[in-house]
C-alpha cells in the first residue's frame, strides 16, 4: 500500500507577462501510482499550462509564483535544471498536444526517435539504438516501423505524427506519463489502441496518467479521477463517472450537455447544441435541407477518382502507392457529407484534389457544373473564393510570421474584397462568430492555444462568404464547449447560406450530429455510403462496424 501519491501539487499558481496573466490560480490535485487522472475543461482554462508546469516547461513569459509540486516525495519547484533533466523523461513522459510543431520537419522520424532513446539512457550501441526505436514505432501503432525511421514529418499524416510523439513519451518506460491531447489527431480505431496501450501500462508497471482531453467520452471511459477546470480555478474534482453523470458545477453541467454522443441526432434535425445560439430556429433548417436534398442538386461531384504517388524504395528505384483507388460521390447543395476512416485511409488527399493542391492520376472532379482539371487559372483562382478549406493542423496551416489580424484578412486581401476598414471590420465580426476576443487580433499563432489556432483557421475560411467549405478535422482540436458553437454556427451558415460541407473526420460522434450523407473509407476506397443514420443504426461493412464500436464512452450514459 501506497504512503503518499506519486504527484502533489498543492496552491499551484502560474502567471505570465509578469502577473499580468494569472493562468493557473491556486489549483491542488493528486495522483496516486497506477491511477489516470484526466483534466478537462476549455481552451485556455489552464489546463497544458498545469501540465507544463510539472516539467518546468513553460512558454515564453510563464513561471510558477506560487504553491508546490512534489513528484515520487522529491520538490520539483526551484529543483536545479540539471536535476530536473534527470526526471524529465525517463520518470516523467511528455505527450505534446501539437505533432508537427513539436517534430523538426528537417530531420527524419528515426533520428528524433533515437535521440530521445540516447537523451534518456534507454539504449546506447548503435544497433540497440535503432532496434529501440523500432519497437517504440511499432507499440505506438505504426506498420512497416522500420521503413519508418527514414521518412520524415511532412510524409506522415496528423494522426502518424501523433503516434511517433506517443511512442517517444512512452518509450522509457515512465512513473508518469502526461499526455496532453494525446489522441485529438488520430481515427477512433487508433485511439482505442493508443489507449488501451496506456491502460496496460498502468496495470501492469504502475505507470500514472494525467490525461488532458476535450473528449468526455474519453475522460469517463478511461480516467478514474477527473477535475474540471475553468479559468485557471479547479471547479469540480472526483470520481469521473460520478461527476459525469451527476455534474454539480454549472461549468461542468455545460461541458456534459455540450458532449457529442451516440445518442446525438443531426443537429438542423433539432438538437439544441449550442445554448448561445438559442434564438435559431432549427425547425426550419430541417425543412430547408430537406427541400435541397430532394432537388438533387450536386455542387460537388467526383467520379473514379485516384491518386498514386512514387515512393522512394530501396536504392534508386521507386514504387507506385495508390493513396486514393477510383472513389466517387456527389455531395448535394446545401447539405454536408462526411469523409470518415482511419488515418492513412485517404480522406486528407482527396480534398487535397478537390482543393487542386494536388493532381489527380485519374477521374473527374465537377464543381459548380465545372470540370476543375479543364479550368484555367484565372478560372480556378475565381473558384477558390467560393471554395475555401480549414486544414487539419492549424499551426501548420497559419504563418507564423502573420499576426491574427492579417492572418483571416488575407483572403480578403487576395481577392480585393472591400478596404481596410471594411476588412477590419469584417475579422471583428469573423473572431465573435467563432468565439475569439477581437483582442487576439495582435498576436501570433504560437501565443495562442491549439483550440484557438484552429478557431482562426475556421474564421479564415468563412472570411469570402464561400459556397463550399472542405472542413479536414475543423473540430477536432475543440473542447466540447467551443465545438458545439462551431458546428452550430456551421449548421446556420448552411441554412442562411446554402453551404455545402465536406466535413472530414475521425470523430464520429460528431459525424452523428453534423452529416447528412457518410462514406466510409478504407485503404483509398469508399466501401460504405449512406444517410447518416443508415450508416450509424445500420452498418452493413465489419470496418464500418468497428469505427463505431471504438468510440470512446459510447456505452456511458453523461449526464443526470
Amino acid at each position: 500500500m501506497n504512503e503518499q501519491p506519486l504527484l502533489s501539487i498543492r496552491d499551484l499558481k502560474v502567471d505570465f507577462a509578469r502577473g499580468a496573466v494569472h493562468a493557473v490560480d491556486g489549483i491542488s490535485l493528486e495522483l496516486w501510482p497506477g491511477q489516470t487522472l484526466a483534466i478537462v475543461g476549455e481552451s485556455g482554462s489552464g489546463k497544458s499550462t498545469t501540465a507544463h508546469a510539472i516539467i518546468n516547461l513553460l512558454p515564453g513569459t510563464g513561471e510558477v509564483t506560487g504553491g508546490s509540486i512534489k513528484f515520487d516525495g522529491q520538490e520539483l519547484v526551484g529543483l536545479p535544471a540539471a536535476d530536473l533533466e534527470k526526471i524529465r523523461g525517463r520518470q516523467i513522459g511528455f505527450v505534446p498536444q501539437d505533432p508537427m510543431s513539436n517534430l523538426n520537419p528537417v530531420w527524419s522520424i528515426g533520428f528524433q526517435v533515437e535521440e530521445a532513446i540516447r537523451a534518456n539512457g534507454i539504449a546506447t550501441g548503435k544497433k540497440e539504438v535503432r532496434a529501440a526505436a523500432i519497437e517504440v514505432l511499432r507499440k505506438a501503432g505504426l506498420k512497416d516501423a522500420e521503413a519508418r525511421l527514414k521518412q520524415f514529418p511532412h510524409q506522415f499524416s496528423g494522426g502518424m505524427r501523433q503516434r511517433v510523439l506517443i511512442g517517444i513519451g512512452l518509450a522509457a518506460n515512465p512513473k508518469l506519463l502526461i499526455a496532453d491531447e494525446p489522441t485529438s489527431a488520430l481515427d477512433v480505431t487508433v485511439q482505442r489502441t493508443i489507449l488501451d496501450h496506456l491502460d496496460s501500462l498502468t496495470k501492469n508497471t504502475q505507470t500514472s496518467v494525467i490525461l488532458i482531453t476535450h473528449d468526455l467520452g474519453i475522460a469517463a471511459e478511461r480516467a478514474e479521477q477527473l477535475v474540471v477546470m475553468y479559468r485557471g480555478k479547479v471547479v469540480e474534482a472526483g470520481p469521473s463517472l460520478e461527476i459525469l453523470q451527476n455534474p454539480l458545477h454549472p461549468y461542468t453541467q455545460r461541458l456534459v450537455a455540450a458532449a457529442p454522443s451516440l445518442a446525438s441526432r443531426r443537429i438542423s434535425a433539432g438538437v439544441k447544441v449550442a445554448q448561445a445560439a438559442a434564438a435559431f430556429d432549427l425547425t426550419e433548417v430541417a425543412e430547408k435541407r430537406a427541400a435541397r436534398a430532394q432537388s438533387g442538386e450536386a455542387a460537388i461531384s467526383v467520379q473514379g477518382l485516384s491518386k498514386v504517388y512514387s515512393i522512394r524504395g530501396t536504392g534508386f528505384k521507386s514504387k507506385p502507392f495508390t493513396a486514393v483507388d477510383n472513389v466517387s460521390f456527389e455531395i448535394t447543395r446545401g447539405t454536408t457529407m462526411a469523409l470518415v476512416g482511419e488515418s492513412g485511409s485517404g480522406k486528407s488527399t482527396v480534398a487535397k484534389m478537390l482543393l487542386g493542391l494536388e493532381k489527380p492520376t485519374s477521374g473527374e472532379i465537377i464543381i459548380e457544373g465545372k470540370e476543375v482539371g479543364k479550368l484555367k487559372p484565372k478560372e480556378l483562382f475565381e473558384l477558390r473564393s467560393r471554395m475555401q478549406p480549414v486544414f487539419q493542423d492549424p499551426y501548420g496551416s497559419l504563418d507564423p510570421l502573420r499576426d491574427i489580424a492579417s492572418t483571416i484578412a488575407e483572403p480578403l486581401v487576395v481577392h480585393g474584397v472591400g478596404d481596410r476598414k471594411q476588412r477590419q471590420a469584417r475579422v471583428k465580426e469573423l473572431l465573435e462568430q467563432v468565439s475569439l476576443p477581437y483582442s487576439i487580433s495582435s498576436r501570433y499563432p504560437n501565443e495562442l492555444s491549439g483550440g484557438q489556432r484552429q478557431r482562426v483557421a475556421v474564421a479564415r475560411a468563412l472570411a469570402l462568404k464561400p459556397d463550399i467549405v472542405i472542413l479536414d478535422e475543423a473540430v477536432s482540436a475543440l473542447d466540447v464547449l467551443v465545438q458545439a458553437q462551431i458546428l452550430e454556427l456551421l449548421a446556420q451558415l448552411q441554412a442562411e447560406l446554402n453551404l455545402t460541407y465536406l466535413f472530414i473526420t475521425h470523430d464520429l460522434a460528431v459525424v452523428r450530429v453534423i452529416a447528412d450523407q457518410v462514406s466510409v473509407m478504407n485503404a483509398g476506397q469508399i466501401v460504405e455510403s449512406g444517410s447518416t443514420a443508415t450508416i450509424f443504426d445500420n452498418p452493413q461493412q465489419p470496418y464500418t462496424k468497428r469505427l463505431l464500436d471504438a468510440i470512446p464512452g459510447a456505452g456511458i450514459k453523461l449526464g443526470r
